[in-house]
């Protein structure tokens, strides 16, 4: 089952957003609910402490939350979304805006991977993977396409393949920039990685169809 969370960031029409596989189910975050229209889809559930989301007047049942609480709407809405089956968890809306959520989006992404979950970030333009030890991601690239690996943690057992600087089994410092900004040769690209937490970032191609 594959559930969309739409939530509050940067969200860029482009042709890559027309092309993802559609959701079984829409659980908006917040202010995230404005992205429903440009979409196309309907939203299932719209939660979270609606203090994002001035303006927005949207038929969609909803679920509200005090605005003291532990956890922030998109977390919520991905416990959700799980609570109804979801095995497969897409977080449109998840770059741009505000670098805190932005940067715990990512490293909760990569959280809900370790359950063994399919988790993936997108924003139109730019589109986000967490990358689980022992675990190969496998995307299809398109020529010169840029791909960066954020290393949150030390990494050890790095490899990259399908990229015009390959990898194998390096240890990248934690914060490191020997990692960004690689280019894609065009097909498969295969990421894996030892030990560490990191998250794999493309940008994608506006013309991509």
């Amino acid at each position: 089952m594959r559930a969309w969370i739409l939530v509050g960031g940067r969200l860029t029409l482009t042709p890559a957003l027309t092309i993802l596989p559609r959701p079984d189910l829409v659980v908006a975050a917040d202010g995230g609910a404005r992205h429903a229209a440009a979409l196309g889809v309907r939203i299932d559930l719209w939660m979270g402490d609606f203090d994002s989301s001035a303006g927005l007047d949207i038929s969609a049942p909803r679920q509200t939350f005090d605005r003291a609480k532990d956890s922030t709407d998109g977390e919520l809405a991905a416990e959700y979304a799980l609570a109804q089956g979801a095995t497969e968890l897409v977080f449109i809306g998840a770059f741009g805006g505000r670098f805190d959520h932005t940067f715990v989006l990512a490293l909760g992404a990569y959280r809900l991977a370790q359950r063994g979950l399919q988790v993936s970030l997108h924003s139109g333009d730019e589109a986000g993977y967490p990358l689980p030890p022992n675990e190969v991601l496998r995307l299809d690239m398109s020529a010169g396409q840029t791909l960066s690996i954020l290393a949150a943690s030390e990494l050890r057992g790095l490899s990259v393949r399908g990229a015009r600087w390959p990898l194998e089994r390096a240890q990248i410092p934690l914060g490191s920039g020997w990692t960004l900004s690689n280019e894609a040769l065009g097909g498969p690209l295969e990421a894996q990685l030892e030990e560490g937490v990191a998250l794999l970032t493309t940008l994608v191609d506006r013309n991509e169809r």
